[in-house]
């Protein structure tokens, strides 16, 4: 997974994600494609590359953002991951709203969900350096070691051939992060914020790579619905270039991605 520095995420949302200017597809160029894939690996922002982009615009009321505990007892793998994902993401809301007690809450939860996927027990080292770092109120290496731990988790997973689960773990956290700073913006709406939310070329990129995943695997109601879901959201997030989505639009891919991550998190898995 390819870490972008704080001072090109900015770039990387509006610049990257506007590359369907030049194409009437939405779709990544080839040549953007092949920059986009590393070892297997989706170059995706991370939930915090996201919310450094909107942080940019102005205050942020993070602890606003929080969402209820989630379960930590799925027993179906895809389920797992999407939800491994969108935890990753809260990790880093809170480090966002530097609440010690929230990220080790969340620390837990991932440390939980990484092990019920077999990821390896290193991961224990990292949920105590969360811990410790966050008794210590130590936000920027807090920041460094949750993307570190993300990175385990799928440097793990990759290792044991699980390539699969990588994609839907990177996509749990791009749908979670969403929902996040298009509640943001829903709060304090501003053009420039709004403009985070053109990415009809990522996010035709994300259901290609769900298309490429074991045929098993796809065929699972969860993963089936997502993508399904996916092909609705590609169309909400595909303002004209140089065009910032309207308040309305906003709440539309808010709902939009809300009711994906409500799926995910559920106990009941679609039919």
């Amino acid at each position: 997974m390819i870490r972008l520095s704080r001072v090109s995420v900015l770039a990387l949302v509006t610049g990257v994600f506007a590359v369907t200017a030049a194409t009437d597809t939405g779709r990544l160029p080839a040549d953007q494609l092949e920059k986009a894939v590393r070892s297997d690996s989706i170059c995706i922002p991370t939930p915090g590359e996201l919310f450094a982009a909107l942080g940019k615009a102005g205050k942020t009321n993070w602890s606003g953002q929080y969402r209820g505990p989630i379960p930590v007892t799925y027993r179906n793998r895809a389920q797992i991951a999407l939800n491994l994902g969108g935890l990753i993401a809260d990790g880093f809301i809170a480090v966002e709203a530097k609440d010690s007690q929230q990220v080790k809450n969340i620390g837990s939860d991932i440390i939980k969900l990484a092990k019920a996927l077999g990821v390896s027990e290193h991961l224990l080292g990292r949920g105590n350096s969360i811990n410790e770092f966050a008794e210590n109120n130590e936000w920027a290496t807090l920041q460094e070691e949750l993307e570190a731990t993300q990175n385990e988790v799928k440097s793990s997973m990759q290792s044991h051939a699980d390539q699969d689960l990588v994609i839907l773990v990177t996509l749990g956290g791009w749908i979670r992060g969403t929902q996040v700073v298009t509640a943001a913006i829903m709060q304090n709406y501003d053009e420039h914020s709004a403009k985070v939310l053109r990415q009809p070329a990522l996010v035709h990129f994300m259901k290609s790579k769900l298309n490429e995943i074991s045929p098993e695997l796809r065929q699972e109601p969860l993963v089936k619905d997502v993508s399904e879901q996916l092909g609705e959201i590609e169309k909400l997030v595909s303002f004209p270039a140089g065009k910032a989505p309207n308040a309305n639009e906003v709440r539309k891919v808010n709902e939009a991605v809300g009711k994906v991550m409500a799926e995910i998190e559920s106990k009941e898995l679609p039919k």
